[in-house]
């Protein structure tokens, strides 16, 4: 059967960009689809969200909302972007998913979407643990919920696992960021144009679905 690899962190506006070709691949292709977190934005790669990054966030992200139709609220500038007190660290929601990966694995890209909602339209801040939690217990994702609320050794095993192997497919075909999709056919793993996945999403989606 062939695989599809979704590499993605939580926080990376583009890869909230290509929510709808996510979607379609969800709705479509199950089980062939795998999400790999990055953690692109967690341990070394988190930052003070300051008044410049701040800025350069919200200049990049009305350039995807015109590119994808994704919407970016006011109420996310106010309330997460010009909030200095916070931290641009994708660490916690990374974990969140792992939790729904390990109790309920084909909802995933359903609690993606609604973190990602949380922030950039809701104007919540999904790096806290307990915005988190209330949007897991709020899909019904309560096993997922109590993993989070108390992460345990095999957890954590779990989360660092997936950041490893998408690393690790990052490097061995030389993908430069996230979102990335790596279709796997046969054995052989290829990297997909991702920016197909923005300039023409339907013909993306039946790419993949094709292969």
């Amino acid at each position: 059967m062939n695989r599809l690899y979704y590499l993605f962190d939580p926080l990376c506006g583009w890869c909230y960009g290509a929510g709808p070709v996510l979607d379609s691949l969800a709705q479509q292709a199950a089980e062939q689809l795998q999400l790999l977190p990055s953690g692109l934005f967690s341990g070394e790669g988190a930052r003070p969200m300051d008044e410049a990054f701040a800025a350069y966030a919200w200049s990049n992200d009305q350039r995807i909302e015109r590119l994808t139709g994704q919407p970016f609220s006011q109420r996310y500038r106010s309330e997460v972007l010009e909030k200095p007190q916070q931290m641009f660290d994708s660490g916690p929601a990374t974990v969140a998913l792992t939790a729904v990966h390990l109790t309920a694995p084909e909802r995933e890209a359903e609690a993606l979407k609604a973190i990602q909602h949380a922030r950039y339209v809701d104007g919540l801040d999904n790096t806290a643990i307990p915005v988190l939690l209330e949007l897991l217990r709020g899909l019904g994702l309560n096993d997922a919920a109590a993993r989070l609320a108390q992460p345990d050794a095999a957890l954590m095993d779990a989360n660092n696992s997936r950041m490893a192997q998408a690393r690790q497919l990052m490097r061995q075909l030389g993908a430069q960021g996230v979102p990335s999709f790596v279709l796997e056919r046969n054995g052989q793993r290829q990297l997909l144009n991702a920016s197909a996945a923005f300039s023409n999403p339907q013909a993306f989606v039946a790419q993949c679905l094709a292969a």
